[in-house]
């Protein structure tokens, strides 16, 4: 299955060669797999692959559709794919659907104190996960350096995304939206010892209990790296578009998070969370919290209380400024009760469309 020799590079004066390996069909693919190498570029032909694909140990690797116009379908088994201790791994154009447990699934093979570094998902569909229970579209534990962007999630029962452990992250550009009968706890989640998680230019809708979730709850044994105090810290939301779910973000025992330029639409009952779900000696309590310049329209029939604010938590930590406030059926009670007075705030001026024409932010009138 091996063909195309298209790269030379070296490294401690021993020249790599990378292959171009295409396959059109699954037996192909099984076979391409069991002769895989670091540095070669797996280039997979439209039709459907069915699941269960296993690599591990593999650097440098990229798998992606030879068509991005038509990309290979990985349907059903429990994992579409599984990849261990894979650095430097790219998957691209490739679509998911219908897996019982995880649609794809990273890890660093239990060693959580070397993480895999440099992997990308790029324009990768996953859909139909689970339905029901802790079953993940996109699972990764132990990754540094990690960017998913411009992906699509739809459906899934767990989390649409899961950060075990995972550190310097961008995800960005991609749409996540729940589906009937699907059990969405959250859609992406950052635990476990994350840090420095960007989430930025995604379209959520109906994405679950929380949409996002600002840290989690993690047994002490999967932290990366190991005697972590934090589930997550330095976590930057921006720049989305949140759209219905139970609250558009809930932040749970995370040390310090911005959640800036955001447009949130219709939460079923809250907007905001703040919680403290691990209480292990020594652990930061929920805290640090910017919201700032963001737009919340919601209706206050359904939304009583902008924040739920659990015990544990600190949140006179949290700063609020510049946000936009407009409850549609009730644009009188529309000024937010808040844990710390808020600065420079707006409430009760309806939205009007943005002027550039781009409808993924709302404006308000003066």
């Amino acid at each position: 299955m091996r063909c195309t020799l298209f790269v030379g590079i070296l490294l401690a004066g021993n020249p790599l060669r990378a292959a171009e390996v295409k396959v059109s069909d699954r037996p192909g693919l099984a076979a391409a797999l069991r002769g895989i190498a670091s540095g070669d570029v797996l280039k997979i032909g439209p039709g459907e692959y069915g699941g269960g694909h296993f690599v591990t140990g593999i650097e440098n690797l990229t798998v992606e559709a030879s068509d991005p116009d038509q990309p290979p379908e990985f349907t059903g088994g429990k994992e579409a794919w599984h990849f261990s201790k894979c650095p430097g791994l790219t998957l691209r154009n490739l679509r998911c659907r219908g897996q019982s447990g995880n649609g794809i699934n990273l890890d660093d093979g239990g060693r959580r104190e070397q993480p895999v570094t440099g992997v990308t998902i790029e324009g990768v569909v996953v859909e139909d996960t689970g339905p029901v229970g802790n079953f993940d579209a996109i699972k990764c534990s132990g990754l540094d350096g990690l960017i998913i962007r411009s992906c699509k999630i739809q459906g899934w029962g767990g989390q649409a995304i899961d950060l075990v452990g995972c550190h310097k992250v961008l995800i960005t550009g991609c749409s996540i939206s729940g589906k009937p009968g699907f059990s969405q706890h959250t859609g992406p989640q950052f635990k476990g010892g994350c840090e420095d998680v960007t989430i930025e230019k995604c379209r959520f809708k109906d994405a679950g209990e929380r949409p996002i979730q600002a840290g989690g709850s993690t047994g002490l044994d999967f932290f990366r790296p190991p005697g972590a105090k934090y589930e997550a810290r330095r976590i930057v939301i921006r720049g989305n578009v949140i759209e219905g779910g139970t609250c558009a973000c809930a932040f749970t025992g995370v040390d310090g998070a911005e959640f800036t330029g955001n447009t949130v639409r219709g939460p079923e009952k809250w907007i905001f969370r703040m919680l403290q779900e691990t209480r292990e000696p020594g652990f930061a309590p929920c805290r640090n919290i910017v919201v700032k310049d963001n737009s919340f329209l919601f209706e206050r029939a359904k939304v009583k209380s902008e924040i739920n604010i659990g015990p544990g938590t600190s949140p006179e930590t949290s700063r609020f400024e510049g946000n936009r406030w407009f409850a549609a059926d009730q644009p009188d009670r529309s000024a937010p009760v808040l844990p710390v007075e808020e600065k420079d705030g707006t409430y009760g001026r309806p939205p009007q469309p943005a002027q550039s024409g781009d409808t993924s932010t709302d404006t308000f009138s003066e």
